[in-house]
């Protein structure tokens, strides 16, 4: 991040819970259909996409599954988030459909985002054409390729991103008014590679990454955003506190230490999970947080951390850091691999632990055995590893040892 601050963040999963200030209560309420949503609220604070030219609501409404999704959506959208991402392999875009079906003028007053998993540029016209059925839209604010560096050997994939052939399928298809922007997102642990390319190739109009904001300023992630950054490329921020237990199911003592260590957050009247959402945008190369808020809890407090949004300190930051790492978390969002190369194994220990994320904090059970049942039998076999050696070398300090036997008892 050359002379930014290390507040780089990622986003897609920040929760829950606790008191909020009021900010953005309610001040009155109204029904639709069985469900109460409140009096629509204005957008909250808002900043460029990139090239796009367009503001987005700096926190972004991530895809979640069950009986009250379409409520959440409704309730996010009149909280004043802006942003709505989806993807075809979430099966959410029929809910979003619905909506749009009810209520018309959302579909014009959002930024709609959707994913799909081309392998060749050509495949991605009728990938288009599917998600926009799939959505009953007649275009896309911002089409991702899903994932990017999974399907892909990592030669293959930049070679992609910088083809002329898909700089050619990408001109078509905007032209065509089906899609406005182009991009990829990606949790690869080539993804410092991948967004480098994208950054030479002038094709890629925005990335949503996995990241967190306390990546060193030298690593070769940051130095790839730092490339992106200046090739005016839009950021979003993904998965940035899955499995470090500022989630769903936090772990041992770790938001009474964070009170201890982040004296900041009682200054500030913050909740931790609103400290870190600080952290995540006073990186100025990050332009909205990707979040499955999946209650109105947690959009209450995400849309009142938004609004009150004052940048941290760099002390302050490495305070929340500190109490992240002391904690035994399941993911580590600056996965690069190193962690496997340590440990002298060809197994993905960076993959196993992020699907058993998948699996204990996000509650995709089936989708995170699906991943991990699609692994090769080598990506899996962990056994002989060094794992204190991959434990040293992982920049979260991950225990393998204790995550990877918890991976294979429930994913296998």
């Amino acid at each position: 991040m050359s002379d930014h601050q290390p507040g780089n963040t990622d986003r897609r999963t920040f929760l829950q819970a606790g008191t909020l200030a009021a900010a953005t209560a309610a001040v009155g309420s109204h029904a639709f259909g069985q469900d109460v949503v409140p009096v629509e609220q204005p957008p909250v604070p808002r900043r460029k996409l990139g090239r796009t030219g367009v503001e987005v609501t700096m926190l972004n409404q991530g895809a979640i599954r069950g009986s009250q999704t379409e409520r959440v959506l409704r309730y996010s959208y009149a909280s004043g988030v802006r942003v709505f991402d989806t993807a075809k392999v979430y099966n959410t875009e029929p809910t979003l459909r619905k909506w749009f079906e009810a209520q018309p003028e959302v579909r014009k007053n959002i930024f709609l985002v959707t994913k799909d998993m081309p392998k060749t540029a050509d495949q991605i016209p009728k990938m288009v054409d599917d998600r926009l059925k799939s959505l009953g839209v007649d275009h896309i604010d911002l089409f991702f390729i899903h994932g990017f560096g999974d399907e892909h050997k990592l030669e293959t994939a930049v070679d992609l991103i910088k083809s002329k052939e898909l700089g050619r399928v990408v001109d078509k298809v905007k032209a065509s008014g089906k899609i406005k922007h182009f991009g990829f997102s990606s949790h690869n642990k080539d993804r410092a590679a991948l967004i480098t390319a994208a950054a030479e190739g002038g094709i890629v109009d925005a990335i949503m990454l996995q990241y967190r904001p306390w990546l060193d300023k030298e690593s070769p992630l940051n130095k790839a955003i730092d490339a992106a950054w200046k090739a005016n490329i839009g950021l979003i921020s993904m998965k940035q506190i899955a499995g470090n237990g500022f989630g769903d199911k936090p772990v041992g003592n770790i938001l009474d230490d964070v009170k201890t260590k982040v004296p900041m957050l009682e200054e500030k009247k913050l909740t931790a999970f609103q400290g870190l959402l600080h952290a995540i945008w006073t990186d100025e190369r990050i332009s909205t947080v990707c979040v499955s808020m999946r209650n109105t809890d947690q959009i209450r407090e995400n849309v009142d951390a938004c609004r009150r949004f004052e940048p941290l300190k760099v002390a302050e930051i490495e305070q929340l850091r500190d109490c992240a790492l002391a904690h035994n978390h399941t993911l580590c969002a600056d996965c690069d691999g190193r962690c496997s190369q340590a440990a002298g194994t060809k197994a993905e220990l960076g993959n196993l632990t992020r699907f058993l994320t998948y699996h204990e904090f996000h509650g995709d059970r089936a989708e995170a055995r699906k991943a991990y049942a699609e692994l090769s039998p080598e990506a899996r076999d962990w056994l002989g590893a060094d794992l204190e050696a991959a434990r040293q070398a992982c920049p979260s300090k991950l225990d393998f040892a204790q995550l990877l036997p918890r991976a294979d008892d429930l994913l296998a």
